[in-house]
């Protein structure tokens, strides 16, 4: 599955299983305009992604249930998906550059939001539009 749509369309999808920060995250970014999905781990994000190839931008947190943490979530998006900019985030200990996958962020909770929109609009001026 391709990705068609414009790096700049402004669709995120939030991964996060702690559900009051996970609603906070999607008000924040539903607040300034962006088209939000949310997941609570890793195999919902995998068929959300599936069903929506407009996703541009994929916030996870690392320590989540199932099968697949964050990390490895990130991982699978960066090769299924790679124009996607991912930001990994977790309250334990930081993950390493090498432990990401390329041209992922991560970002020590708590985090500031308005930092991670900062950092979207920075990435997509040096993203080649397809």
């Amino acid at each position: 599955m391709g990705q068609s749509t414009p790096i700049g369309s402004k669709t995120v999808l939030v991964v996060e299983d702690e559900a009051l920060l996970r609603f906070d995250i999607v008000d924040f970014f539903e607040e300034r305009g962006w088209r939000v999905f949310e997941a609570g781990n890793s195999e919902e994000a995998i068929a959300i992604l599936d069903r929506h190839g407009e996703i541009r931008v994929v916030l996870t947190d690392v320590q989540m249930p199932g099968d697949m943490d964050g990390l490895k979530l990130a991982h699978y998006v960066r090769e299924r998906f790679p124009p996607t900019l991912l930001f990994v985030v977790s309250d334990q200990a930081p993950v390493t550059r090498e432990a990401l996958p390329a041209r992922a962020t991560f970002l020590p909770k708590p985090f500031d939001l308005h930092r991670v929109l900062r950092q979207i609009d920075r990435s997509e001026v040096h993203v080649p539009r397809t």
